[in-house]
């Protein structure tokens, strides 16, 4: 699966091993109290669960957390740099280039190859045509896809398509990767070898993994399992 492929990470600030600190984050949506004062520190190369009834707000926490959403109040660093007071402008540039994401559905273009899939966040980063397919056929060449490189998502199987939305995740060499529910459409072969991917990823680059998930498996694999209930987390 593994070739000698390796990615560069974009260069974390010195200051400690904490790459994510959320201060008291609170969130709601009209007069339902989602996140009622959550705190969490995560470590660099620490891969974190977040577990949690339906509608408990861990997707909630997981947007705020990866600037996709903005919380009603609290304070957010990533790799030192305080997020919630950054522009729309300046947090989808960090986005973009710090923060990779993984969801349920893989989200894959339809019309484009796995390759071009791949390169997308690269392009938007406005990385050089070479550059981009460069360094996505060295993600699909450790997913042990470089023969799909010219398949389209319909010709993919689900933990393929997947993996290529993984690729695309990683393609800019974020520090930080967020995963919503990132097996939970899968059958259980192909989600046990993207459990199992994440910490292979984790293992050799020190990335940082924060994952939702209903999968039991996955959350006790972590080296911590959080759980949210009533809007706070559970300790």
């Amino acid at each position: 699966m593994h070739s000698n492929f390796k990615i560069q990470l974009v260069t974390l600030s010195p200051e400690s091993y904490k790459v994510i600190v959320a201060k008291e984050i609170h969130k709601s949506f009209g007069s339902l109290n989602v996140l009622k004062g959550i705190s969490l520190e995560v470590n660099r190369g620490e891969i974190i669960s977040i577990v949690g009834a339906s509608g408990a707000g861990k997707s909630t926490l997981l947007h705020i957390l990866g600037t996709l959403d903005r919380a009603d109040s609290g304070e957010i660093k990533v790799d030192g740099k305080l997020l919630n007071t950054m522009t729309e402008k300046k947090q989808s540039e960090f986005r973009n280039q710090q923060i990779g994401f993984v969801f349920q559905f893989h989200h894959l273009l339809p019309e484009f190859s796995a390759l071009e899939n791949i390169c997308i966040p690269a392009f938007i980063a406005r990385k050089s045509k070479r550059e981009a397919r460069k360094q996505a056929m060295g993600l699909l060449q450790f997913m042990g896809l470089e023969e799909r490189a010219k398949h389209k998502p319909s010709e993919l199987s689900g933990g393929e398509q997947q993996r290529v939305a993984v690729a695309r995740a990683l393609v800019n060499s974020p520090g930080v990767v967020l995963a919503d529910e990132p097996s939970g459409n899968l059958d259980s072969t192909s989600a046990i070898q993207l459990h199992k991917l994440f910490f292979e990823l984790r293992d050799h680059y020190n990335q940082t993994y924060i994952i939702v998930t209903h999968n039991e498996g996955l959350a006790n694999m972590a080296d911590r399992k959080l759980t949210i209930r009533d809007g706070v987390i559970d300790y």
